[in-house]
């Protein structure tokens, strides 16, 4: 059984060198939600440096809201700001002799796109036209994932989040509400172990529904985002879980 690690890095949270040898997968933030030039290269030589995959975390030019509020966007102009950014951080992971894995959005934007099918066929469309065909992380379950099993556009993988509850359909209980994030953390532990092993997760009204656990996204924002990271590592092994990111 394996799974591949995510995080979301390069946002300015303080904790990327630290996080970096417990994860599989970076997602590096390009510039619009967060980040610049140099973070983005930051990140990337920092990934090379623990055998970590490079990806693309592209989203809304929102700083003010960290790219977490949704606006209003033709599916066009999706998948044009998803190709720019993912271009613009492949411009620096070339110079470092590096190649973008994935590509996972961002924020409001992942959400949107999970939702709105117009959305999601633009997005799928846009990350198979990259040449390299990176792997597009997509919420497990969500709209964006049967397009992209669909079309076969690219390659795709499904995400789960170690530290968010779902709700009865499957999606992610909006941040604007109460019990959206899990904070105790023998809680999230749990619900990781139980969405990779036994392919569910318990529901906020306390519903098992069905879920296709391949990449765990691990927030790199919180205060206790290194010890979590530790201790998923050290739970995994302790499962016979192995940990591997899909570029491997």
């Amino acid at each position: 059984m394996t799974v591949d690690l995510n995080c979301d890095l390069g946002e300015g949270a303080g904790f990327d060198a630290e996080l970096m040898p417990w994860i599989t997968s970076a997602n590096s933030a390009c510039g619009a939600h967060a980040g610049d030039a140099a973070t983005m290269q930051a990140t990337a030589a920092l990934a090379q440096r623990h055998g970590v995959a490079i990806g693309a975390h592209p989203g809304f030019a929102d700083r003010e809201h960290f790219g977490r509020r949704e606006l209003p966007i033709l599916p066009r102009a999706a998948g044009e700001l998803v190709v720019a950014q993912v271009q613009q951080l492949q411009k620096i992971t070339g110079k470092l002799g590096a190649t973008i894995a994935h590509v996972k959005l961002h924020g409001a934007l992942y959400n949107m796109a999970s939702r709105d099918r117009a959305l999601a066929e633009v997005v799928v469309e846009a990350v198979g036209r990259l040449a390299w065909r990176p792997v597009l992380f997509v919420l497990a379950g969500s709209v964006l994932e049967q397009v992209a099993r669909e079309r076969d556009q690219a390659r795709v993988r499904a995400e789960v989040f170690a530290d968010r509850t779902y709700q009865s359909d499957g999606s992610l209980t909006p941040r604007t509400q109460p019990g959206a994030l899990i904070t105790d953390e023998n809680w999230a532990v749990a619900q990781v172990l139980r969405m990779v092993r036994e392919g569910v997760v318990r529901s906020t009204d306390g519903r098992d529904v069905a879920i296709r656990a391949e990449t765990i996204c691990l927030h790199g924002d919180g205060p206790r985002a290194v010890a979590f990271a530790r201790r998923l590592r050290k739970e995994f092994a302790s499962a016979e879980v192995a940990v591997k990111a899909f570029s491997a």
